[in-house]
């Protein structure tokens, strides 16, 4: 008769869990009334309990992220299948951007709302992020870009199509506006900056504008410190003020000062020439409303302009002594003055 098989406890969690409690009678486990040793072995109380280790288990694997005092239980892989964006370079790089607190929670997207971030979770489920009604198309945006998330056409849907639109136009106007910049106004810029000139005024003129001034009588309004650009493109960007609001705010971006975006008149060609009594001659210019640009590099313009100097006792005395006085004294009366700050001077 050969000798019966003991239970054997190294299996996987699930298998172990069901043996170990269907092996309560002597006759599913022939041992049991034989040696308590083994049958112990057939006992899971001596172990962790089961269940607990199932359920760490099956949360090892998962990570939890707090947004706005909101917990959220994800799977970290949607999370470093898309590398490119914040979480992912979180979760997928060995630096540790971020380190769990106390409960081994990640607080992460600080002053993004809860409902925000539900739905830009759905980016990394399935690609798309539906903006629900009580979110703002702003708000979203700011949130994906906080997040390095695209927001494009193909992965956002909105029941605004209006807010959407104008939020696609933005990032268009401001794509094309860099090329604007880098192509057309930049070299008019450093033609400017080769003068000695810290600041720069263009117009933007059509393709099929034609300056042609008089030698002799050139406008008298200053246009002559004016550059211009002929592009059609660009003249049609202007057009729009939500344009010339992202053009603002990109040379801003980019560093310049002093800027300023409108429409003004710019005078192209001589019409006549009228005669004035004495001999003196008026020049008659057709004007066209065109946009312009106008930026300023300088460093320095925000020192105040004023003399700093404070105020001291004429030198035109009439007694000789007192004017060929020992200078060392002039430190004592400086350091008198700097303490009586109602005998300063200032010129604005």
């Amino acid at each position: 008769m050969s000798k019966p098989k003991p239970c054997l406890v190294q299996r996987s969690s699930s298998l172990t869990e069901t043996r170990c409690h269907t092996l309560a009678t002597p006759k599913q486990c022939p041992n049991a009334p034989r040696n308590r040793s083994r049958t112990s072995g057939c006992q899971p109380s001596q172990k962790s309990p089961q269940p607990t280790t199932a359920l760490a288990n099956m949360t090892d694997d998962r990570v939890t992220v707090v947004v706005d005092n909101t917990r959220f239980v994800v799977d970290p892989a949607i999370f470093t299948a898309h590398p490119n964006t914040m979480l992912g370079r979180m979760f997928s790089t060995s630096i540790e951007f971020t380190h769990p607190n106390d409960r081994g929670e990640y607080e992460v997207a600080e002053g993004i709302s809860a409902s925000v971030f539900r739905a830009i979770l759905e980016y990394y489920k399935g690609g798309m992020i539906k903006c629900p009604p009580s979110v703002s198309v702003q708000e979203l945006r700011e949130a994906c870009d906080y997040l390095l998330v695209p927001f494009d056409a193909s992965t956002v849907r909105c029941q605004n199509l209006r807010g959407l639109l104008h939020e696609l136009s933005n990032e268009g106007a401001r794509c094309q506006f860099e090329v604007f910049l880098e192509d057309l106004v930049l070299p008019l810029m450093v033609s400017s900056a080769q003068r000695g000139d810290r600041e720069c005024h263009v117009v933007v003129l059509l393709d099929d504008d034609t300056v042609d001034w008089d030698e002799e009588y050139p406008p008298q309004m200053g246009e002559e410190y004016s550059q211009t650009v002929n592009s059609t493109a660009m003249y049609r960007f202007f057009k729009y003020i939500e344009n010339r609001d992202v053009a603002k705010q990109v040379l801003k971006d980019r560093g310049l000062k002093k800027i300023r975006l409108g429409i003004e008149g710019y005078p192209t060609y001589k019409e006549k020439v009228k005669k004035r009594p004495g001999g003196r001659a008026e020049v008659i210019y057709n004007y066209v409303q065109r946009p312009f640009i106008h930026m300023s590099w300088e460093k320095e313009e925000a020192k105040s302009r004023h003399v700093d100097f404070q105020c001291v006792k004429s030198k035109s005395v009439t007694n000789l002594a007192e004017a060929t006085a020992d200078p060392a004294l002039e430190l004592d009366s400086r350091v008198d003055r700097m303490q009586t700050p109602q005998k300063q001077c200032f010129v604005f």
